[in-house]
C-alpha cells in the first residue's frame, strides 16, 4: 500500500520527482509542495470540523483550513488573526472582539461576526464536541464586525481556546462539512482519503500573506511505516520516536523540537470497590495498592528519571515532575532520586517483604498492580518497562500491558495508566487535579485544592493565577499526596530532508501531529 501511494503521488497527483528519489542529489529549490508523514492518531476522528474539535481537541494546533480570531507567535504571545482588537470587561465576564472586514470563506461569502457567534454557540450546544467551551454562556454578534462573548465566570485561559477555534460559515455549515470544509484560512482541503492521506492546497483568497508552500500532502502512517517511507524517499518529513533517533538516512537530518509533552503515570488514590462515570460510561473505581500514600510517594522517589531520558529517549527529553514543567504557572517540584528514602517510606507505611519473595506486602495485600500503556507507542512501552524494572528495586511488582485505547479507557479510574499530556495552556494543570473533572484519573478529592484551582482559573491577574497554580501543585506533588508519577518530557523528533526549511517552530504541545504544521505556510526549500 505504501509503494502504491508513492506511485500515486508521483504520477496521478504529480508531486515532485524529488519525493521518490532517496539518496540521490536533486534540486528541490523550486518546489512549493511538501509531503509529511504523521501518526494514524493524527487523522481527525470527526473530520476537519472545528465544531467537533478540529484544531482545539486534545492535540491542539492551528486549524489551517479555518481562521481563528487570534493565534500565538513563536514566543507564545497572542497575536491577531481575524481579530483587529479585543478587550475584556473589568469583571472578566465579557470579551469583545473587533474583526477584520476583508475575510471571506472559500465559497465566496464574507466572514462576519454572525459566523463567529454561530461557531461558538454551535460548539456550546454540541454534546459530542471535544472542545471545552464550558466556560461560555453565550456568543453574540453586536454588529457585522463585532462579537461579544459572555462567560459564566471569569476564565483567564479563554484566549488559549480562542487561539485554536476555527470559524465556520453559518450559511454553509451542515451535514458533510467535516469531509468538505469551507473556511477562510491559509489552506483548503482538496482531498481526503480516509485512513491514508489528506491533501491541502493554498487558499487563493486568503486575506493574509500568501503561503510559501502551495501544497501539503499528509500521510497517516504507523511509526515503522513512516521510517520506511523516509528510507525509500517517499516523504519529505516524518515523525519518529527516540527509539529510532540514532538511525541515519542519507539526505535526511533528525530535527528535534522543544515541547511541553509530558509522560506520567496516574495513581488512583482511593481504594477499590466503587464506580465512576466518564460521560455516558461507567468504570470501576479505585486501587487498593496505589491508594496507599506510602506506595505513591515511594514510587516517586524510586524512579530514575535521568536514566529513563538516557536509556529510553536516547537523551531527547528531560526529567518531568509535573504536566507543565517550565511553563510560567509551573512550580519547581524537582527532587533527586532516593532509593533509601523510598524504602523507608514503605517501612514506615507498614510494608515489608515478610515471605522473602521480593515483593513487599501489608497484611494480605501485596504491592503489585497492573500498568497500562498504548501498545502502538514504542516510547511508552520503553518507559513502562523501565518503570517496572525500577520498582522491583523497592519491592513493588508492576505488570505492564500494551493495549488499545478502547480498552485502556475502561481502566482509567482503577489502574495506573501511562499517559501523555502537555499544553501551552494552564487548563491541564486544572483538569488533571480538580476533584469533579473526568480527567482527574487519580480520583483525588481535596476541597482546599479545588478552591485554589478555581481561584487560579478565575483570577483577572495572571501573576496571581500563576501563584495559585504553583500553590495547588504542592498538594499533588511527592511532598503532598503524590497523585502521579511524572517521568519525562519528550522532545518531538522528525526525519526531514536536508534542504527542507521548517522555519522557527513554536513550543509543541502533546502529540506528534498537526502542531508541526502551525507555520507550514512559512516553510521553504533551500
Amino acid at each position: 500500500m505504501k509503494k502504491f501511494l508513492a506511485i500515486l503521488f508521483c504520477i496521478a497527483v504529480t508531486l515532485s520527482f524529488a519525493a521518490c528519489n532517496s539518496g540521490k542529489t536533486v534540486d528541490n529549490s523550486d518546489r512549493t509542495d511538501v509531503i509529511v508523514a504523521m501518526g494514524t492518531g493524527s487523522e481527525p476522528a470527526y473530520g476537519f470540523d472545528p465544531i467537533y474539535g478540529w484544531g482545539s481537541s486534545e492535540h491542539v494546533h492551528e486549524p489551517l483550513i479555518q481562521s481563528t480570531l487570534i493565534n500565538t507567535d513563536q514566543d507564545m504571545n497572542f497575536v491577531n488573526d481575524l481579530a483587529t482588537d479585543y478587550r475584556c470587561s473589568d469583571d472578566g465576564l465579557i470579551w469583545t472582539f473587533q474583526i477584520r472586514d476583508d475575510a471571506k470563506f472559500t465559497n465566496g461569502d464574507p466572514l462576519t461576526a454572525k459566523d463567529v457567534a454561530f461557531t461558538y454557540n454551535k460548539i456550546l450546544s454540541t454534546e459530542s464536541t471535544e472542545t471545552d467551551m464550558s466556560m461560555l454562556k453565550e456568543a453574540r454578534a453586536t454588529d457585522d464586525y463585532t462579537v461579544a462573548f459572555e462567560l459564566k465566570q471569569p476564565y483567564n485561559a479563554f484566549l488559549y481556546t480562542v487561539a485554536v477555534t476555527g470559524i465556520v460559515p453559518e450559511s454553509a455549515y451542515g451535514e458533510g462539512y467535516a469531509e468538505n470544509p469551507i473556511g477562510s484560512g491559509r489552506y483548503m482541503l482538496k482531498e481526503w482519503d480516509k485512513g491514508q492521506q489528506a491533501i491541502l492546497v493554498v487558499n487563493p483568497d486568503y486575506y493574509g500573506a500568501a503561503p510559501k508552500m502551495d501544497k501539503l500532502v499528509v500521510l497517516f502512517m504507523e511509526e515503522d511505516a513512516a521510517l520506511a517511507a523516509v528510507k525509500s524517499g517517499e516523504v519529505d518529513i516524518a515523525y519518529t520516536s527516540a527509539v529510532y533517533s540514532d538511525v541515519e538516512v542519507g539526505g535526511y537530518q533528525l530535527l528535534s523540537f522543544d515541547t511541553v509533552d509530558s509522560r506520567g503515570i496516574s495513581l488512583p488514590t482511593v481504594a477499590a470497590g466503587g464506580t465512576r462515570s466518564d460521560g455516558e460510561n461507567e468504570y470501576a473505581l479505585g486501587n487498593d495498592v496505589t491508594s496507599d500514600l506510602a506506595i505513591r510517594q515511594a514510587m516517586n522517589y524510586a524512579v530514575d528519571r535521568d536514566a529513563m531520558v538516557k536509556n529510553v529517549l536516547n537523551g531527547h527529553g528531560q526529567a518531568a515532575y509535573s504536566v507543565c514543567d517550565g511553563m510560567p504557572w509551573a512550580a519547581d517540584l524537582a527532587f533527586d532520586r532516593d532509593l533509601a528514602k523510598a524504602k523507608q517510606l514503605l517501612v514506615d507505611g507498614g510494608w515489608a517483604d515478610s515471605d522473602g519473595d521480593g515483593i513487599v506486602e501489608k497484611g494480605d495485600l501485596q504491592a503489585a498492580f497492573d500498568l497500562y500503556y498504548p501498545a502502538s507507542d514504542s516510547v511508552r512501552q520503553g518507559l513502562a518497562t523501565e518503570f517496572a524494572n525500577e520498582m522491583k528495586e523497592i519491592g513493588i511488582e508492576v505488570t505492564i500491558h500494551g493495549e488499545s485505547w478502547d480498552n485502556i479507557y475502561t481502566h482509567e479510574y482503577s489502574d495506573p495508566i501511562l499517559w501523555g499530556w502537555g499544553s501551552n495552556s494552564p487548563t491541564e494543570a486544572y483538569i488533571l487535579n480538580y476533584g469533579p473533572s473526568p480527567s482527574n484519573f487519580a480520583s483525588y478529592n481535596n476541597a482546599d485544592l479545588d478552591k485554589i484551582l478555581d481561584e487560579a482559573m478565575s483570577s483577572l491577574d495572571l501573576n496571581t493565577a500563576y501563584q495559585n497554580f504553583q500553590e495547588a501543585a504542592q498538594y499533588t506533588s511527592v511532598s503532598g499526596d503524590a497523585t502521579w508519577v511524572w517521568l519525562a518530557n519528550i522532545d518531538h523528533l522528525y526525519f526531514a530532508r536536508d534542504d527542507l526549511n521548517v522555519a522557527s517552530q513554536k513550543l509543541h504541545p502533546h502529540g506528534h501531529g498537526w502542531s508541526l504544521l502551525n507555520n507550514v505556510n512559512e516553510w521553504t526549500w533551500q
